[in-house]
């Protein structure tokens, strides 16, 4: 399971996130940026904070770490915005962390040129996630001690929001054109050669298995059990065959 800890105080938010994320102190004395269950997007984006970020993470690419942090609405107390004291009380109980980068700075694509072997990788994970949330005008990429860091996946897997359609969408192209990486990714045969043969069942159960049940719990499927169950099929489906899903010229 993902380590969980205790919100202590809530420092500030980060207006630059469209679902008011949240810098907070938490009781094992790390910080946190936080994403919230009661945000617009609800559970289902932070589901897909944990499978992005901890398939990222399995396959050697640079992910903040992830825990489960305990909200009580009380913590925001001294925070004058209605907005943050809104969100706080609808977010009781578990909710997201990420490990807050002190001093981190934006990605800029041309002041900050990546490696091809890196960007084939990102981009290659984006395609299979269908991550679209990766473009020039919001990378969603930071800068910490030199080292290039993926952030922000909520909009990933974003078949989960229409399960009666997900079947129809395993082999559902990706378009590339707008994603900044690809001016560098020029080994995504590699990438696709590499990464597609280490996205195994297995794997993606364990991954899944992270996901507490509460943020599975809904009208799609009649248990958490069989919520992950259907992730899985259609993740394990989505990297077998012929991945039609790779980006435009890229052979599987």
């Amino acid at each position: 399971m993902l380590r969980h800890v205790v919100g202590t105080r809530y420092v500030t938010p980060l207006r630059e996130g469209g679902s008011l994320p949240g810098v907070v102190e938490a009781d094992d004395l790390g910080t946190y940026v936080v994403k919230f269950r009661g945000a617009g997007q609800g559970p289902k984006s932070l589901v897909a904070e944990v499978v992005a970020g901890e398939l990222a993470c399995r396959l050697d690419l640079p992910v903040p770490r992830l825990v489960v942090i305990d909200i009580d609405p009380v913590i925001a107390r001294a925070e004058p915005d209605q907005e943050v004291q809104e969100l706080l009380a609808a977010s009781g109980g578990a909710n997201l962390g990420l490990d807050f980068l002190p001093g981190a700075l934006g990605f800029d694509p041309v002041a900050h040129p990546v490696e091809p072997e890196l960007a084939s990788r990102v981009l290659w994970l984006d395609a299979y996630l269908e991550n679209v949330d990766r473009s020039w005008r919001n990378p969603n990429l930071l800068l910490w001690h030199r080292k290039l860091w993926l952030i922000d996946h909520g909009a990933a897997i974003y078949f989960h929001h229409n399960w009666p359609r997900a079947g129809a969408a395993v082999q559902r192209p990706f378009r590339a054109d707008d994603h900044v990486l690809a001016p560098f990714a020029t080994q995504l045969a590699e990438a696709d050669a590499e990464s597609a043969s280490r996205v195994t069942t297995d794997l993606l159960t364990e991954v899944l298995a992270l996901v507490p049940d509460e943020w599975l719990e809904g009208p799609d499927f009649a248990s958490p059990e069989a919520t992950r169950v259907a992730y899985v099929d259609h993740l394990a489906a989505r990297v077998a065959g012929t991945r039609s899903w790779l980006p435009q010229g890229v052979a599987a």
